[in-house]
């Protein structure tokens, strides 16, 4: 085969690649395993974290944490759902353990939640692994 045919098939091949890295026209991608720009909007006032496609949304106030989940839009079925959650805020951790509530995942207390507050949750949904999602209060 001549060394030109050989760089023309190369090239073929590569382009096909290209074009299939740029399966997501209209999209914004910050990195790998990031969220659609679209899909990380607030939709009750807290702070969105994506993981794998679902949205999980924290709202954080001093006596509530309440965690919106949603899979492509729809509410997620939080039958048999819990999440465990750690606050971080100067120094201090809290943990508080969210049960379902309706369509959301919740707990009472008394939580630090200003500004800057770091936040891990653990959510389990019934036949699925846990996912950890991460969100920094505003």
């Amino acid at each position: 085969m001549k060394f030109s045919s050989l760089i023309a098939i190369a090239t073929i091949g590569l382009s096909f690649n290209a074009h299939a890295a740029d399966d997501h026209k209209g999209h914004e991608h910050e990195s790998k395993g990031s969220a659609h720009a679209h899909e990380a909007k607030p939709q009750h006032g807290g702070v969105v974290a994506v993981v794998k496609d679902v949205n999980y949304e924290l709202v954080a106030r001093p006596d509530t944490l309440t965690l919106h989940v949603t899979d492509h839009g729809k509410p997620a079925n939080l039958s048999g759902a819990s999440a465990k959650v750690t606050l971080l805020s100067g120094g201090k951790k809290e943990e508080a353990t969210l049960v379902p509530a309706g369509e959301t995942l919740e707990a009472k207390g008394t939580y630090s939640v200003g500004p800057g507050t770091k936040v891990v949750a653990q959510v389990s949904l019934k036949g699925q692994p846990a996912q950890s999602a991460r969100f920094a209060l505003k």
